[in-house]
């Protein structure tokens, strides 16, 4: 997800930002089929290695391919492997690659852009926010603290159809890795002629998926995603061209639906009570949660009785049912709802883990909290600015929070700044924001895919929150209690308590997408977590 994740979401972005929006065309008549869809933010980048968020994720399934494609239900199917080897005791995996795999550029696809892949997304240098998606991999973590060399990582090419990776521990979810875009392959010839602008522009990269990407300069709100002539399944990919555009207004996006120019749009607010009856309307959730991230980095955030005071002042129910009114649900914590279910009592994880005051409205507590907090820091005012997406939800969602923290006294001052994905994406990466409304999708389906976020050293941390105990949980759930479904379950329970008892963070909203689809458009594959839409069988009936 995936910035969706902060989208999976996403990895991960805000409100309708992190949302993917399909939209439509009018072209069922013409000789060759195409789609018109749309996106609610610009792409940041291409790069396999650096992408985060799920609107380049999203481009990067349908474009290129990995070991595994992932069909409905996160179901996992052959892909660029044609067979796999597990070994008895999981560590390692050995998958036979087919041959007749090409690059857009006419080149073979091999084990050696896996190998040249991975070690380029590890590699310090890289600077890849993804890299710690590796750790288990055999030397993986021993690279990301800069103790071993880069090329040591636990993969292997042998010949060019054969591919090995050793692993440091098994993994529970590593076939569901193998179907994520940023463990896909990548063209050393192509990546090194570009050096610094490979993935900046559709041009700048090559593609063995079912479609090629087209038109996109860097910064253009208009793009293709047209058939591949190379790709190795390309028979049983049934469109010409998917058309796309960024629209970030859910009025304009309706307009252009009920014109015909659009194949979909995302509604919201009085749109949804207007459509939910129609035979069009989908309603798409997602395992994918939006929070206010708190730089704590920032004195007045690194106490936690401000922090709680945040969030004790919002009115969650207010905001999903009447400024977002998009199917979006409160949240019980960090981790979605119907993410997993415990292994013993099938109890859902955000069920077991939730701590209720994290996610409840008490504004008489707040203002004692924020009172003392203040105290504490020598502080008489809180005053910050308030970051999200220039979105329509984005602008709505950050004035509500807006006029509830405010809520808190004559103190508290909240100035907004809504500035595009792709910058917010920037100045939260460089810790350049006092607050931030962010989210994240879950990449598969385990509650590790959000609990890791928070780790001591994950890239993804940008609201620097730390504790060592809670580090101590994660690394026992990838390591000493990883082969123990129930221990590793515990762990992960006792993390999610720790993150909400402190409020690392301030969960705001589960999200949901409600949709109208063109019924003519058949062959969407649409998962909760990881790549949310695969196009490759995408058609339109007749």
């Amino acid at each position: 997800m995936k910035m969706k994740a902060a989208v999976k979401l996403g990895a991960v972005a805000l409100a309708s930002t992190f949302v993917l929006a399909a939209c439509g065309a009018k072209t069922s008549s013409s000789k060759k089929s195409s789609v018109n869809f749309m996106e609610s933010a610009e792409i940041p980048t291409m790069d396999t290695s650096k992408v985060t968020d799920v609107v380049g994720m999203t481009q990067l399934s349908n474009s290129e391919e990995g070991i595994y494609r992932l069909g409905k239900n996160s179901s996992v199917h052959n892909a660029l492997a044609t067979k796999t080897k597990e070994s008895k005791d999981g560590k390692t995996w050995t998958f036979s690659l087919r041959k007749n795999a090409k690059w857009s550029n006419g080149d073979k696809v091999t084990a050696q852009d896996f190998v040249y892949s991975w070690r380029r997304t590890v590699n310090p240098k890289t600077a890849s926010q993804y890299a710690y998606l590796f750790s288990g991999i055999k030397n993986a973590d021993q690279i990301a603290a800069g103790k071993v060399n880069y090329k040591k990582l636990g993969i292997k090419a042998v010949g060019k159809y054969k591919l090995v990776v050793t692993l440091d521990r098994p993994i529970s979810y590593f076939k569901l890795l193998m179907g994520f875009c940023i463990f896909f392959p990548q063209n050393q010839k192509v990546v090194e002629k570009y050096g610094s602008k490979y993935g900046t522009a559709s041009n700048k990269l090559v593609y063995n998926g079912p479609y090629k990407q087209v038109g996109w300069t860097g910064t253009n709100l208009k793009w293709k995603l047209v058939k591949n002539p190379e790709y190795w399944n390309k028979k049983s990919v049934k469109m010409d061209t998917i058309n796309y555009q960024v629209v970030k207004d859910s009025s304009t996006s309706l307009n252009l639906y009920n014109s015909k120019k659009l194949d979909a749009t995302t509604i919201t607010g009085s749109q949804v009570a207007q459509y939910k009856n129609n035979k069009n309307y989908v309603l798409r959730k997602e395992a994918s949660t939006f929070y206010l991230q708190l730089n704590q980095n920032k004195a007045k955030f690194k106490n936690k009785k401000i922090r709680q005071a945040i969030s004790m002042s919002i009115d969650r129910n207010q905001l999903t049912k009447k400024v977002l009114a998009d199917g979006s649900q409160n949240p019980l914590g960090v981790v979605s709802t119907g993410l997993a279910a415990d292994p013993k009592t099938g109890e859902d994880f955000a069920k077991e883990s939730e701590v209720k005051s994290a996610v409840t409205q008490n504004l008489t507590k707040a203002r004692k909290l924020l009172k003392e907090g203040l105290k504490e820091e020598g502080m008489s005012t809180l005053k910050f600015t308030l970051m999200a997406d220039d979105t329509a939800a984005g602008k709505a969602t950050n004035e509500f929070l807006q006029s509830q923290i405010e809520k808190l006294g004559s103190n508290v001052k909240v100035t907004v700044q809504n500035i595009p994905f792709k910058s917010r994406l920037a100045n939260s990466s460089a810790g350049k924001y006092d607050a931030e409304i962010t989210g994240w999708g879950a990449d598969f389906s385990d509650p590790i895919s959000f609990l890791q976020l928070f780790a001591k050293g994950n890239t993804q941390n940008n609201g620097n929150w730390k504790n060592a105990e809670y580090d101590k949980l994660i690394e026992a759930s990838n390591t000493t209690d990883a082969t123990n479904p129930t221990k590793r379950w515990n762990d992960l329970v006792k993390a999610e308590k720790i993150l909400m008892q402190s409020q690392a963070v301030v969960p705001l909203y589960l999200q949901a997408k409600s949709q109208l689809w063109n019924s003519n458009v058949k062959g969407v594959i649409y998962n909760t977590a990881g790549n949310n839409f695969d196009y490759s069988k995408l058609y339109l009936k007749k």
